[in-house]
Protein backbone atom coordinates (compact mmCIF):
# COMPACT_ATOMS: atom_id res chain seq x y z
CA UNK A 1 0.00 0.00 0.00
CA UNK A 2 1.26 3.89 -0.95
CA UNK A 3 1.89 5.65 2.17
CA UNK A 4 -0.80 8.51 3.11
CA UNK A 5 0.75 10.77 5.09
CA UNK A 6 4.73 11.91 4.39
CA UNK A 7 6.72 14.80 4.05
CA UNK A 8 8.13 15.26 0.20
CA UNK A 9 10.25 18.43 -1.13
CA UNK A 10 11.02 20.20 -4.21
CA UNK A 11 13.19 23.11 -4.68
CA UNK A 12 13.52 26.01 -7.54
CA UNK A 13 16.19 28.43 -8.70
CA UNK A 14 15.39 31.86 -10.13
CA UNK A 15 16.68 33.04 -13.25
CA UNK A 16 19.44 34.79 -12.32
CA UNK A 17 20.94 31.37 -10.85
CA UNK A 18 24.06 30.20 -12.69
CA UNK A 19 22.54 27.64 -14.25
CA UNK A 20 19.33 29.23 -15.40
CA UNK A 21 21.71 32.45 -16.76
CA UNK A 22 23.12 29.30 -19.48
CA UNK A 23 19.52 28.06 -19.74
CA UNK A 24 18.44 31.66 -20.89
CA UNK A 25 20.98 32.21 -23.25
CA UNK A 26 20.61 29.11 -24.98
CA UNK A 27 16.83 29.72 -25.36
CA UNK A 28 17.23 33.19 -26.73
CA UNK A 29 19.86 31.69 -29.40
CA UNK A 30 16.93 29.49 -29.94
CA UNK A 31 14.48 31.98 -30.56
CA UNK A 32 16.30 34.06 -32.49
CA UNK A 33 17.21 31.05 -35.07
CA UNK A 34 13.38 29.94 -35.54
CA UNK A 35 12.64 33.14 -35.43
CA UNK A 36 14.59 33.97 -38.51
CA UNK A 37 13.80 29.90 -39.86
CA UNK A 38 11.20 28.26 -38.19
CA UNK A 39 12.53 25.09 -39.67
CA UNK A 40 16.00 25.59 -37.76
CA UNK A 41 18.44 23.28 -36.27
CA UNK A 42 20.01 24.40 -32.75
CA UNK A 43 21.80 22.55 -30.17
CA UNK A 44 23.22 25.92 -28.28
CA UNK A 45 25.12 24.64 -24.62
CA UNK A 46 26.62 28.10 -22.55
CA UNK A 47 29.00 28.16 -19.79
CA UNK A 48 29.35 31.43 -17.40
CA UNK A 49 31.71 32.17 -14.90
CA UNK A 50 33.23 35.75 -13.57
CA UNK A 51 32.79 38.01 -16.69
CA UNK A 52 33.13 35.50 -19.32
CA UNK A 53 30.55 33.76 -21.31
CA UNK A 54 31.01 30.60 -23.78
CA UNK A 55 28.45 29.40 -26.48
CA UNK A 56 29.15 26.58 -28.70
CA UNK A 57 27.14 23.73 -30.26
CA UNK A 58 25.51 22.99 -33.59
CA UNK A 59 22.93 25.05 -35.83
CA UNK A 60 21.91 25.12 -39.11
CA UNK A 61 20.31 28.53 -39.59
CA UNK A 62 20.76 32.06 -41.30
CA UNK A 63 24.28 33.21 -40.48
CA UNK A 64 23.01 36.15 -39.89
CA UNK A 65 21.63 34.93 -36.31
CA UNK A 66 25.30 33.64 -36.14
CA UNK A 67 26.27 36.91 -36.70
CA UNK A 68 23.82 38.00 -33.41
CA UNK A 69 24.69 35.59 -31.02
CA UNK A 70 27.23 38.16 -28.69
CA UNK A 71 24.47 40.78 -28.98
CA UNK A 72 21.72 37.84 -27.97
CA UNK A 73 23.59 36.68 -24.46
CA UNK A 74 24.14 40.43 -23.90
CA UNK A 75 20.46 41.10 -23.86
CA UNK A 76 19.23 38.08 -22.04
CA UNK A 77 21.95 38.99 -19.01
CA UNK A 78 20.46 42.48 -19.28
CA UNK A 79 16.99 41.14 -18.57
CA UNK A 80 17.86 39.08 -15.90
CA UNK A 81 19.39 42.09 -14.51
CA UNK A 82 23.40 42.05 -13.96
CA UNK A 83 24.98 45.29 -13.65
CA UNK A 84 27.49 43.81 -11.46
CA UNK A 85 31.37 43.98 -11.11
CA UNK A 86 31.80 40.62 -11.28
CA UNK A 87 29.29 39.88 -13.95
CA UNK A 88 27.68 42.53 -16.62
CA UNK A 89 25.88 42.36 -19.30
CA UNK A 90 28.34 44.95 -20.90
CA UNK A 91 31.42 44.17 -19.58
CA UNK A 92 31.33 40.67 -19.88
CA UNK A 93 33.71 38.55 -22.33
CA UNK A 94 31.43 36.64 -24.84
CA UNK A 95 33.01 33.87 -26.65
CA UNK A 96 31.14 32.06 -29.73
CA UNK A 97 31.94 28.69 -30.85
CA UNK A 98 28.66 27.60 -32.50
CA UNK A 99 29.08 25.56 -35.78
CA UNK A 100 27.34 23.48 -38.70
CA UNK A 101 25.02 20.50 -37.64
CA UNK A 102 26.87 17.17 -38.24
CA UNK A 103 25.91 15.85 -41.44
CA UNK A 104 25.65 11.90 -39.93
CA UNK A 105 22.90 13.40 -37.48
CA UNK A 106 21.33 15.39 -40.40
CA UNK A 107 20.80 12.48 -42.93
CA UNK A 108 19.29 10.67 -40.37
CA UNK A 109 17.07 12.75 -38.46
CA UNK A 110 15.54 14.76 -42.15
CA UNK A 111 13.02 13.50 -43.85
CA UNK A 112 13.04 12.15 -47.57
CA UNK A 113 11.83 10.58 -50.28
CA UNK A 114 8.95 8.38 -48.50
CA UNK A 115 11.13 8.22 -45.11
CA UNK A 116 9.57 11.06 -42.50
CA UNK A 117 11.67 13.26 -40.02
CA UNK A 118 13.08 11.08 -37.13
CA UNK A 119 13.70 11.86 -33.65
CA UNK A 120 16.83 13.68 -33.06
CA UNK A 121 18.69 11.39 -30.87
CA UNK A 122 17.46 8.36 -29.13
CA UNK A 123 16.13 8.80 -25.37
CA UNK A 124 13.39 8.40 -22.63
CA UNK A 125 10.47 11.58 -22.02
CA UNK A 126 8.44 11.52 -19.16
CA UNK A 127 5.10 13.20 -18.74
CA UNK A 128 3.17 13.91 -15.26
CA UNK A 129 -0.13 15.18 -14.15
CA UNK A 130 -2.03 14.75 -10.47
CA UNK A 131 -4.63 16.85 -8.78
CA UNK A 132 -2.41 18.70 -6.41
CA UNK A 133 -3.12 22.33 -7.30
CA UNK A 134 -5.35 23.65 -9.96
CA UNK A 135 -2.33 23.63 -12.71
CA UNK A 136 -2.19 20.02 -12.56
CA UNK A 137 1.23 20.00 -10.44
CA UNK A 138 3.15 18.61 -7.80
CA UNK A 139 2.54 21.32 -5.00
CA UNK A 140 6.17 21.22 -3.86
CA UNK A 141 7.25 22.33 -6.80
CA UNK A 142 4.68 24.56 -8.20
CA UNK A 143 4.79 27.08 -5.02
CA UNK A 144 8.88 26.63 -4.73
CA UNK A 145 8.39 28.46 -8.50
CA UNK A 146 5.59 30.70 -7.16
CA UNK A 147 7.89 31.99 -3.98
CA UNK A 148 10.98 32.81 -6.62
CA UNK A 149 8.39 34.13 -9.18
CA UNK A 150 7.03 36.73 -7.14
CA UNK A 151 10.13 37.65 -5.18
CA UNK A 152 11.81 38.42 -9.36
CA UNK A 153 8.99 40.76 -9.92
CA UNK A 154 9.35 42.75 -6.75
CA UNK A 155 12.68 43.06 -7.39
CA UNK A 156 11.83 43.81 -11.26
CA UNK A 157 9.27 46.19 -10.49
CA UNK A 158 11.18 48.40 -8.42
CA UNK A 159 8.98 47.28 -5.34
CA UNK A 160 12.22 44.88 -3.81
CA UNK A 161 15.46 47.05 -5.09
CA UNK A 162 17.86 45.26 -2.21
CA UNK A 163 17.51 41.98 -3.89
CA UNK A 164 19.83 40.53 -6.61
CA UNK A 165 18.69 38.25 -9.61
CA UNK A 166 20.17 35.03 -7.67
CA UNK A 167 17.96 33.08 -5.26
CA UNK A 168 17.16 29.66 -4.35
CA UNK A 169 14.16 28.40 -2.90
CA UNK A 170 12.90 24.79 -1.12
CA UNK A 171 9.32 23.62 0.08
CA UNK A 172 8.49 20.56 2.05
CA UNK A 173 5.41 19.70 1.99
CA UNK A 174 3.25 17.88 4.45
CA UNK A 175 0.54 15.22 2.95
CA UNK A 176 -2.27 13.16 5.18
CA UNK A 177 -4.67 10.71 3.28
CA UNK A 178 -2.44 11.56 0.01
CA UNK A 179 -2.98 15.03 -0.52
CA UNK A 180 -0.94 17.97 0.09
CA UNK A 181 -1.66 20.18 3.66
CA UNK A 182 0.85 22.58 5.00
CA UNK A 183 4.25 23.74 4.15
CA UNK A 184 6.35 21.81 6.97
CA UNK A 185 9.78 24.13 6.08
CA UNK A 186 10.64 27.09 3.82
CA UNK A 187 13.84 27.66 2.35
CA UNK A 188 14.77 30.96 0.74
CA UNK A 189 18.25 31.87 -0.35
CA UNK A 190 18.82 35.26 -2.12
CA UNK A 191 21.32 37.43 -2.93
CA UNK A 192 20.80 40.77 -1.81
CA UNK A 193 22.65 44.46 -2.94
CA UNK A 194 23.29 45.84 0.82
CA UNK A 195 26.47 44.15 2.39
CA UNK A 196 24.90 44.99 6.17
CA UNK A 197 21.81 43.08 6.29
CA UNK A 198 21.47 40.02 8.51
CA UNK A 199 19.39 36.91 7.63
CA UNK A 200 16.65 38.25 9.58
CA UNK A 201 16.72 41.58 7.76
CA UNK A 202 16.29 39.41 4.37
CA UNK A 203 13.70 37.41 6.39
CA UNK A 204 11.90 40.52 6.73
CA UNK A 205 11.71 41.64 3.24
CA UNK A 206 11.33 37.62 1.91
CA UNK A 207 8.73 36.37 3.66
CA UNK A 208 5.47 38.59 2.63
CA UNK A 209 5.78 37.00 -0.83
CA UNK A 210 6.65 33.36 0.47
CA UNK A 211 3.29 33.60 2.52
CA UNK A 212 1.51 35.69 -0.58
CA UNK A 213 3.04 32.40 -2.83
CA UNK A 214 1.28 29.85 -0.64
CA UNK A 215 -2.35 28.64 0.27
CA UNK A 216 -2.92 30.94 3.74
CA UNK A 217 -3.80 27.88 5.63
CA UNK A 218 -0.80 26.07 4.86
CA UNK A 219 1.65 27.93 7.10
CA UNK A 220 1.75 28.31 10.88
CA UNK A 221 3.45 28.16 13.79
CA UNK A 222 5.21 24.59 13.55
CA UNK A 223 6.53 25.81 9.83
CA UNK A 224 10.43 25.99 9.76
CA UNK A 225 11.68 29.02 8.36
CA UNK A 226 15.56 29.23 6.79
CA UNK A 227 16.19 32.00 5.19
CA UNK A 228 19.53 32.80 3.80
CA UNK A 229 20.70 30.53 6.51
CA UNK A 230 24.30 30.91 5.98
CA UNK A 231 24.32 34.51 6.17
CA UNK A 232 25.76 36.95 4.16
CA UNK A 233 24.88 36.10 0.36
CA UNK A 234 25.88 39.63 -1.47
CA UNK A 235 28.42 37.75 -4.41
CA UNK A 236 26.03 35.62 -6.87
CA UNK A 237 24.99 34.40 -10.09
CA UNK A 238 28.31 33.18 -12.67
CA UNK A 239 30.42 35.34 -10.24
CA UNK A 240 29.52 33.09 -7.44
CA UNK A 241 29.87 29.94 -8.91
CA UNK A 242 30.55 28.64 -12.77
CA UNK A 243 26.70 27.74 -14.42
CA UNK A 244 26.36 25.12 -17.31
CA UNK A 245 23.10 24.89 -19.40
CA UNK A 246 20.86 21.57 -18.77
CA UNK A 247 21.99 21.27 -15.46
CA UNK A 248 18.26 22.06 -13.64
CA UNK A 249 16.08 18.95 -15.19
CA UNK A 250 14.34 18.39 -11.79
CA UNK A 251 13.45 22.02 -11.46
CA UNK A 252 12.47 22.30 -14.95
CA UNK A 253 9.61 19.51 -14.35
CA UNK A 254 8.03 17.98 -11.44
CA UNK A 255 10.63 18.38 -8.63
CA UNK A 256 11.06 15.11 -8.17
CA UNK A 257 7.79 13.87 -8.07
CA UNK A 258 7.79 12.15 -11.64
CA UNK A 259 10.53 10.27 -13.30
CA UNK A 260 12.64 11.70 -15.68
CA UNK A 261 14.32 10.72 -18.29
CA UNK A 262 17.35 12.47 -18.33
CA UNK A 263 17.59 14.77 -21.58
CA UNK A 264 17.90 18.44 -20.77
CA UNK A 265 14.90 21.03 -22.77
CA UNK A 266 17.45 24.59 -23.13
CA UNK A 267 19.91 25.40 -26.17
CA UNK A 268 17.34 22.67 -28.05
CA UNK A 269 14.93 23.44 -30.95
CA UNK A 270 12.13 21.39 -31.12
CA UNK A 271 13.16 18.94 -33.83
CA UNK A 272 15.03 17.25 -30.46
CA UNK A 273 12.71 15.21 -28.77
CA UNK A 274 14.13 15.70 -25.58
CA UNK A 275 12.28 18.87 -25.95
CA UNK A 276 8.73 18.47 -27.62
CA UNK A 277 7.94 15.06 -26.41
CA UNK A 278 8.58 15.72 -23.23
CA UNK A 279 5.72 18.37 -24.00
CA UNK A 280 3.98 16.02 -25.36
CA UNK A 281 3.95 13.66 -22.51
CA UNK A 282 2.98 16.35 -20.08
CA UNK A 283 0.25 17.48 -22.69
CA UNK A 284 -0.98 14.10 -22.42
CA UNK A 285 -1.00 13.59 -19.22
CA UNK A 286 -2.52 17.04 -18.24
CA UNK A 287 -5.66 16.35 -20.56
CA UNK A 288 -6.23 12.47 -19.42
CA UNK A 289 -6.68 13.76 -15.32
CA UNK A 290 -8.28 17.09 -17.08
CA UNK A 291 -10.93 14.50 -18.81
CA UNK A 292 -11.35 12.97 -15.37
CA UNK A 293 -10.06 9.69 -16.53
CA UNK A 294 -7.48 9.29 -13.33
CA UNK A 295 -6.12 11.87 -10.93
CA UNK A 296 -2.42 11.17 -11.57
CA UNK A 297 -0.93 10.18 -14.58
CA UNK A 298 2.46 9.45 -15.48
CA UNK A 299 3.03 8.64 -19.36
CA UNK A 300 6.79 7.51 -20.64
CA UNK A 301 7.69 7.76 -24.52
CA UNK A 302 10.52 6.52 -25.80
CA UNK A 303 12.64 7.05 -29.39
CA UNK A 304 15.11 6.20 -31.75
CA UNK A 305 17.36 8.58 -33.63
CA UNK A 306 16.35 9.04 -37.05
CA UNK A 307 13.15 6.84 -36.07
CA UNK A 308 10.01 8.81 -36.65
CA UNK A 309 7.55 6.82 -34.85
CA UNK A 310 7.98 6.11 -30.97
CA UNK A 311 9.59 2.72 -29.53
CA UNK A 312 6.82 2.43 -27.10
CA UNK A 313 4.11 4.61 -24.57
CA UNK A 314 3.90 3.68 -21.42
CA UNK A 315 1.07 4.93 -19.05
CA UNK A 316 0.71 4.27 -15.08
CA UNK A 317 -2.37 6.19 -13.57
CA UNK A 318 -1.13 5.22 -10.11
CA UNK A 319 -4.58 2.94 -9.11
CA UNK A 320 -6.18 6.13 -9.31
CA UNK A 321 -7.76 5.76 -13.13
CA UNK A 322 -11.33 5.15 -14.82
CA UNK A 323 -9.89 3.39 -17.75
CA UNK A 324 -8.07 0.60 -18.50
CA UNK A 325 -4.39 1.78 -19.08
CA UNK A 326 -3.60 -0.75 -22.02
CA UNK A 327 -6.73 1.09 -23.77
CA UNK A 328 -5.56 4.40 -22.77
CA UNK A 329 -2.07 4.03 -24.52
CA UNK A 330 -3.82 2.74 -27.76
CA UNK A 331 -5.51 5.75 -27.49
CA UNK A 332 -3.16 8.33 -26.91
CA UNK A 333 -1.65 7.34 -30.42
CA UNK A 334 -5.18 8.08 -32.08
CA UNK A 335 -5.56 11.48 -30.71
CA UNK A 336 -2.12 12.85 -31.29
CA UNK A 337 0.66 11.66 -33.91
CA UNK A 338 3.45 11.54 -31.63
CA UNK A 339 6.10 11.20 -34.60
CA UNK A 340 8.52 14.45 -33.88
CA UNK A 341 6.81 16.45 -36.96
CA UNK A 342 3.83 15.23 -35.70
CA UNK A 343 4.22 16.65 -32.33
CA UNK A 344 5.90 20.02 -33.76
CA UNK A 345 2.91 20.52 -35.84
CA UNK A 346 -0.11 19.74 -33.51
CA UNK A 347 1.47 21.97 -30.45
CA UNK A 348 3.21 24.84 -33.26
CA UNK A 349 6.17 24.58 -31.54
CA UNK A 350 8.06 26.27 -34.10
CA UNK A 351 7.63 29.88 -32.88
CA UNK A 352 10.01 31.75 -30.90
CA UNK A 353 8.39 30.92 -27.22
CA UNK A 354 11.20 29.35 -25.60
CA UNK A 355 13.53 31.83 -23.58
CA UNK A 356 10.58 32.24 -21.58
CA UNK A 357 10.67 28.56 -20.19
CA UNK A 358 14.23 28.55 -18.70
CA UNK A 359 13.09 29.94 -15.45
CA UNK A 360 10.28 28.91 -12.76
CA UNK A 361 9.27 26.02 -14.85
CA UNK A 362 8.91 24.72 -18.43
CA UNK A 363 5.22 23.19 -16.86
CA UNK A 364 2.37 24.52 -14.71
CA UNK A 365 2.44 27.83 -16.78
CA UNK A 366 -0.37 29.52 -18.38
CA UNK A 367 -0.79 29.00 -21.99
CA UNK A 368 -0.14 32.17 -24.09
CA UNK A 369 -1.88 33.87 -27.30
CA UNK A 370 1.35 33.75 -29.14
CA UNK A 371 1.87 29.82 -28.84
CA UNK A 372 3.43 29.55 -25.69
CA UNK A 373 3.14 26.95 -23.05
CA UNK A 374 0.70 25.30 -25.52
CA UNK A 375 1.58 22.14 -24.04
CA UNK A 376 -0.73 23.49 -21.11
CA UNK A 377 -3.34 23.36 -23.12
CA UNK A 378 -6.75 21.16 -22.27
CA UNK A 379 -8.01 21.00 -25.67
CA UNK A 380 -7.61 17.20 -26.17
CA UNK A 381 -10.14 16.29 -23.52
CA UNK A 382 -13.15 15.39 -25.46
CA UNK A 383 -11.29 13.08 -28.10
CA UNK A 384 -9.56 11.15 -25.18
CA UNK A 385 -12.97 10.18 -24.00
CA UNK A 386 -14.35 9.56 -27.66
CA UNK A 387 -11.15 6.80 -27.82
CA UNK A 388 -11.47 4.98 -25.08
CA UNK A 389 -13.22 1.70 -26.08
Amino acid sequence: MPRSSYLFTSESVSEGHPDKVCDRISDTIVDAYIAAMPESRVACETLTTTNRIVIAGEVRGPDSVLDRVEDLARQAIREIGYEQEGFHWQHADVECLLHAQSTDIAQGVDASGNKDEGAGDQGIMFGYACRETPELMPAPIFYAHRILKLMADARKSGAEPVLGPDAKSQVTIAYRDGKPVKAASIVVSTQHLDETMTSDDVRDVVEPYVRKALPEDWINGSTEWHINPTGKFVIGGPDGDCGLTGRKIIVDTYGGAAPHGGGAFSGKDPTKVDRSAAYAARYLAKNIVSADLADRCTIQLSYAIGVAKPLSIYIDLHGTGRVDEEALEKAVGEVIDLSPRGIRQHLQLNKPIYARTSAYGHFGRPPEPDGGFSWEKTNLVDELRGAIR
